[in-house]
């Protein structure tokens, strides 16, 4: 089974005063970290999806993932989600299913997304849950692509797509990671505001 990995990458960071994906943890841009996250967890390909300063953060990405521009970025995650699903709807081959990460989670590693391919299929629906509570990343099986792409709007992203199911599995990475995004430089410690 093969799955592909999807960062989304295209936001502003309003609230942390511009794109984290620009930002630096450790010395590493969020956008590399996250994109070698999912390369080390066995993600092959990975899709990209820019919007705020695409092209600084295009200079930061190494030239075997596919990047894709989502014009419409500034409504939120749904604009983003809907132009990687379109965008790996047309690869030869088509992957069985795709990891949905975002780039504002350095506390997410490999291990995480290792886990999480393991249940990879077509028909798969599961997330990351850290003590329960529902995180990313997120697999999707092939099966689900265009109905999420349809679903997804505003900053909600796949949320109302996944709400109610009963086949979505919670798969628990606690014992890996805290699975917590940074809003704003201060959820940073001071030695890695950058």
């Amino acid at each position: 089974m093969s799955t592909a990995g999807l960062l989304l990458a295209a936001g502003a960071g309003r609230r942390f005063g511009r794109p984290k994906a620009l930002v630096e943890v450790g010395g590493e841009a969020l956008v590399t970290r996250a994109v070698r996250v999912l390369a080390h967890g066995g993600c092959d390909p990975i899709v990209v999806v820019l919007g705020a300063r695409a092209e600084n953060v295009r200079t930061l990405l190494p030239g075997r993932v596919i990047t894709v521009y989502a014009p419409d970025w500034e409504e939120g995650m749904g604009a983003s989600l809907r132009a990687g699903l379109r965008t790996l709807s047309d690869l030869t081959p088509l992957p069985d299913a795709v990891l949905v990460h975002l780039v504002d989670l350095p506390s997410v590693g490999a291990d995480v997304v290792a886990r999480l391919l393991e249940l990879t299929t077509p028909d798969v629906v599961a997330r990351a849950g850290y003590g329960g509570r529902m995180g990313h990343p997120v697999l999707f099986g092939r099966r689900w692509w265009n109905d999420i792409a349809d679903a997804a709007c505003g900053d909600q992203g796949a949320r109302e797509w996944l709400r109610g199911r009963t086949d979505l599995r919670l798969v628990e990475c606690g014992d890996l990671s805290v699975g917590t995004d940074i809003d704003s430089p201060a959820d940073l410690p001071d030695e890695r505001r950058r």
